[in-house]
């Protein structure tokens, strides 16, 4: 269904993106900043595969920060899904839509005919426009479109939101899950809704210690764009080479390396998982640069041209910093 979308404005920076795709693929990595002081912030997606740009925590990334209004929509969108008895997982994934399509407002207009909270289309079959700015009513309808779209339950937020709304940008939804999570947390009392509990499964024992002790034996060799060692390397032919000597094989590219095991919120990372930088942190096909996490706000990366591998303090404020670090060797938490 069509709706409303603010991320067009975003369409520009993903055409230069794509213009840069040769490059973005085996590890080119953009100046970022020599040194972070900040702390990740806000809760992240577990399953969905990005979190919350700033364009999300301008919207409201936290309940504190949200208006009344938005609390409101947020408490009768759960519930509607506790009176048809479906269970906290739609809830999320209904209230991480919303915000996506209207930040929980019940606004009056849209793409085309798109109204209310989800955006519904009366074009479309959707009920009238009095009905589908009705929050009761268009909550129970995205609720019914949910359950019809067959095995919901098991698929990411992203796919499962999908099914329903037809989006243009299906990543979109992903950086809403933190918040919807915690909307569902704070509001309905549900302990961890999202699933993501601890996070991914813990790397085998030695595994990490193993991959990190490669990866500071090789500070002080050049980057070089495309190498994989043992004298130069890229950022991903670094990861690559690292976690082959702690047993576990990647992919070449930090683009799939970022698919290469579960995934967890950057503030959980622990010693062994993969960070990650992107273009635009809502969509991993922009991914450019993979750098390992070495535990006390540290990293060791081969950064660009014209610098050594090296250890470097976490940026956790930079704006490309992909709020979702891969733990390599755990299963997969993602479509």
């Amino acid at each position: 269904m069509s709706v409303f979308r603010p991320l067009r404005l975003l369409l520009p920076l993903v055409a230069i993106g794509a213009a840069l795709v040769v490059f973005l693929g085996i590890g080119f990595v953009v100046f970022a900043p020599q040194s972070g002081t900040g702390t990740p912030e806000g809760p992240t997606s577990c399953d969905a595969g990005i979190g919350p740009l700033s364009s999300a925590r301008q919207a409201g990334a936290t309940f504190e920060t949200l208006s009344d209004e938005q609390k409101q929509n947020a408490a009768t969108i759960i519930a509607v899904g506790k009176e048809m008895n479906l269970p906290s997982r739609a809830w999320l994934i209904a209230l991480a839509t919303a915000m996506q399509e209207s930040t929980l407002r019940n606004i009056d207009y849209g793409d085309r005919d798109s109204l209310g909270l989800f955006q519904q289309r009366p074009s479309q079959g959707w009920g009238s426009p009095a009905q589908v700015t009705d929050p009761r009513y268009s909550a129970r309808k995205f609720y019914d479109a949910l359950a019809g779209s067959g095995n919901w339950e098991a698929k990411p937020v992203t796919k499962a939101a999908q099914d329903v709304q037809r989006s243009a940008f299906p990543d979109a939804y992903a950086k809403w899950e933190g918040l919807a999570a915690q909307l569902v947390g704070t509001i309905a009392a549900v302990p961890d809704p999202s699933g993501c509990g601890s996070g991914s499964a813990s790397l085998p024992a030695g595994v990490a210690r193993s991959a990190i002790d490669f990866a500071l034996g090789e500070v002080g060799k050049p980057y070089v764009w495309g190498a994989t060692g043992p004298n130069t390397y890229d950022c991903s032919g670094l990861m690559l080479r690292a976690f082959q000597a702690a047993g576990i094989n990647l992919p070449r590219v930090s683009r799939d390396q970022f698919k290469a095991g579960g995934h967890l919120p950057v503030r959980d990372a622990q010693p062994g998982d993969l960070m990650f930088y992107a273009t635009d942190p809502s969509d991993p096909s922009t991914i450019h640069h993979v750098f390992l996490y070495m535990g006390d706000g540290k990293m060791v990366e081969a950064p660009y041209s014209g610098q050594n591998v090296r250890i470097q303090p976490v940026p956790w404020d930079y704006r490309e910093l992909v709020p979702l670090a891969t733990r390599p060797g755990t299963t997969p938490n993602t479509a």
